[in-house]
């Protein structure tokens, strides 16, 4: 269902989009029509391909109904139909969005929960790749900053300067994975003849999180159903002249929380453990 709110921004990245399941074409179909997805659901008879792709979950028992369902994931394919990269997490309770692999690997833009900051300095928007999320789903977390004119941010790494940092507040309601920083330019600063790692003009920084299970969203969500995701990002921004004081921007990004889809096809439908 992810996949089909994402849809379009698939296909604007001239990307096709198909799912394949151990589930009958019946199954396939009577869950098609109920949820209006308008992408190709592929039967794998007998897990033939989930097996050929080595993603068969093995843990699970030969006798039961469930045997033959792969480790769910996400595999990207070039014209040729080679693979050229894959999105696995190690829980099967946890799944990467198609709107976090379009954020990371194809540049798309994250145009949920936007929220703008501007100081004498810079003007950062945060954003998030998704909007209404769900128990276990991977989402990216964007910032983007431009800088005023011969303005500058230190990089990560720097030595005796104030670094760029984006923290995010613990919360039960979310896992949170390390933020991705742009590559940085060196900049030699002539006043004190030194050579420094910094960020100019506009850039953009990626995080992911993962959405935690229901016990621990639930208790934090507005009457709404809307989950805050709290953070901040400091800096220390310097012009040709001056460096200012640090400062800490507080940051939030709002998404709504939907419960999972748990019904189930038609019990004439439903696979039996053998022997049933």
């Amino acid at each position: 269902m992810e996949l089909q709110n994402g849809l379009q921004n698939v296909r604007k990245q001239g990307l096709g989009l198909a799912a394949v399941s151990y589930d009958s074409p019946a199954v396939l179909k009577s869950f098609a029509d109920r949820t209006s997805i308008a992408f190709p659901l592929l039967s794998d008879a007998g897990s033939k391909t989930i097996r050929a792709y080595g993603i068969l979950n093995e843990t699970v028992p030969a006798d039961s109904a469930q045997y033959g369902i792969p480790h769910p994931g996400t595999f990207i394919l070039n014209p040729r139909g080679e693979v050229i990269s894959k999105y696995f997490e190690d829980d099967y309770r946890e799944r990467y969005t198609a709107s976090e692999i379009l954020v990371r690997q194809f540049g798309g833009t994250a145009g949920a929960s936007k929220t703008v900051a501007e100081t004498r300095q810079l003007r950062l928007s945060a954003s998030a790749s998704l909007a209404a999320v769900r128990t276990g789903q991977r989402i990216a977390l964007i910032i983007e900053v431009e800088l005023k004119p011969k303005m500058h941010v230190y990089a990560p790494g720097v030595e005796h300067y104030i670094p760029i940092d984006w923290s995010i507040a613990e919360s039960p309601a979310i896992k949170i994975f390390p933020a991705a920083y742009p590559p940085s330019k060196m900049l030699h600063l002539p006043v004190i003849d030194e050579t420094v790692p910094v960020y100019q003009g506009k850039f953009r920084l990626e995080r992911d999180v993962t959405i935690g299970p229901d016990a621990g969203v639930k208790p934090l969500l507005s009457d709404k159903g809307d989950l805050t995701i709290a953070g901040a990002f400091r800096y220390q921004a310097c012009d040709d002249r001056i460096c200012y004081v640090p400062q800490t921007l507080p940051l939030s990004w709002t998404v709504h929380y939907e419960a999972l889809d748990r019904q189930r096809a038609p019990s004439e439908l439903q696979r039996k453990s053998p022997g049933r």
